[in-house]
């Protein structure tokens, strides 16, 4: 008799995940910052033994133009083996593609071919604003009971943005996900702890405040995201705000731990209006409420103006701006991404209160352009930006483009696409792999990876 088994991917505890088999494949979203030619999403082949080692090996152009694919996710993960979830045997299969600024979802399969994934479903801005009430579709994440979205702004691209729900299987909006938003208007990234029934959420802006680059005065005034939301996951309603201060903006990207019975994370706050430093925190519980305090401060690197776009040369310096973090799933390397200095570090953040600075590599930056030596070239453009780590936590991919509009305010002497890889160490310490330049082919930009079988920033889980 025919059984039902879990998907091979899904692993009850990140321990177990660890020992999962290398990945060979890498799912990477590509945009065209002119919006002239569709974006895409272009496979990676990350087999060293294999002759197509750090090339494109597959490309699923978009059916529309000026989507600007960013963040995207798997329609089921590890999660789904936790206690309460419906849907044990759904496989990690379709990937989950929205469209920042076209409010359009795609959803390709993978199973037939993995390096040649075929769309089988778009979801129309028109049916999200209906079901959802939101536009501006920005990260997906993969949870026991369906597929989570957060939106930047409602179906009008007004405030609030917030969450809403997909269907596993026919990928349909669900509706919003708030019972009781609470003071909650901005939106960015949303993580939970299974474990203990919370979700956190963090804010950046509404669409006009950044579709066309950051604006200066919105910025230097405060009005960017600087707080972080904590919500009763099941009952759906606002418990507590912490607010970070309005010289803190832009507050990203959460990474809780990954083991469940741990009721802390970290979240990256981008730039200090007081010096122009990024900062790493760290949220916690406190007795029988949530509480953050800044574990990280990166400062700004003095530079001389010349070498300074004209939103920073009155400052003559560069600053870090931290735009991304992931942590691996033993909870104990933090990777941070410094997209504006050119450095990727790494820290032992064992203790979540006490980090140490464990590894650092330089590539690019705005004013040091610093060369990849497999690049045969004698200065790259763009930074560290969006990070991923491999289940096993020896293997860090990351690429360069922040968003289009973004990238052309910071990097005003021009910009090209580019992906590599480090190799970390057991116990810390980090190295280029020389053998992995991959020069992005011109017309598109690369932003978010995936790693095929699932990675660090994808994952949930319920068992320690």
């Amino acid at each position: 008799m025919a059984r039902w088994q879990p998907d091979p991917s899904f692993y009850p505890s990140p321990r177990m995940a660890q020992k999962a088999p290398p990945e060979t494949l890498a799912y990477v979203a590509a945009f065209d910052p002119d919006r002239t030619r569709p974006d895409e999403i272009a496979v990676v082949d990350l087999d060293p033994a294999s002759p197509a080692y750090a090339t494109i090996v597959g490309r699923v152009p978009m059916p529309n133009v000026g989507d600007e694919l960013h963040h995207f996710g798997w329609n089921a993960c590890s999660s789904c083996l936790c206690p309460n979830a419906p849907h044990p045997h759904v496989e990690r299969r379709y990937l989950v593609v929205p469209g920042l600024r076209s409010s359009r979802i795609h959803i390709l399969d993978t199973k037939p071919d993995p390096r040649a994934p075929e769309i089988v479903r778009v979801v129309e801005p028109e049916e999200l604003a209906e079901r959802a009430d939101y536009s501006r579709p920005h990260t997906v994440h993969c949870g026991p009971d369906g597929i989570y979205v957060t939106a930047l702004a409602n179906g009008k691209g007004e405030a609030p943005g917030g969450i809403f729900l997909m269907d596993h299987e026919s990928f349909a909006p669900l509706g919003r996900w708030e019972i009781d938003r609470g003071p909650q208007t901005l939106a960015y990234d949303a993580w939970w702890h299974l474990g203990h029934d919370t979700m956190v959420t963090s804010e950046w802006g509404l669409p006009a405040t950044f579709e066309n680059g950051l604006i200066p005065e919105v910025l230097l005034g405060g009005r960017y995201g600087h707080k972080l939301h904590f919500w009763d996951l099941y009952k759906r309603k606002h418990l507590q705000e912490l607010d970070f201060g309005a010289e803190h903006q832009l507050v990203f990207e959460l990474r809780p731990a990954h083991d469940p019975t741990k009721a802390y994370g970290f979240v990256n706050c981008v730039v200090s209006l007081k010096d122009l430093s990024s900062s790493i925190w760290t949220w916690y519980r406190d007795g029988a409420r949530w509480a953050a305090r800044k574990i990280i401060t990166i400062p700004a690197e003095p530079t001389d103006p010349a070498h300074l776009p004209d939103l920073l040369k009155g400052f003559g310096a560069v600053p870090p701006l931290v735009t991304d973090i992931d942590l691996s799933l033993d909870d104990r390397f933090l990777y941070v991404s410094c997209w504006g200095t050119g450095e990727l570090r790494q820290y032992d953040v064992s203790d979540p209160h006490d980090p140490k600075l464990t590894g650092s590599v330089r590539l690019g930056g705005i004013a040091a352009r610093t060369p990849h030596p497999g690049a045969g070239r004698e200065f790259l453009t763009g930074g560290p930006q969006m990070v991923e780590i491999s289940r096993d936590g020896r293997r860090i991919y990351f690429t360069n483009s922040l968003y289009g509009a973004i990238d052309k305010q910071f990097y005003h002497r021009g910009f090209d696409g580019w992906m590599v890889k480090l190799d970390a160490g057991p116990n810390g310490g980090l190295d280029l792999d020389e053998r992995f330049f991959l020069e992005w082919p011109q017309g598109h930009l690369p932003h978010q990876i995936r790693l095929q079988g699932g990675d660090c920033s994808s994952d949930s889980y319920c068992f320690p």
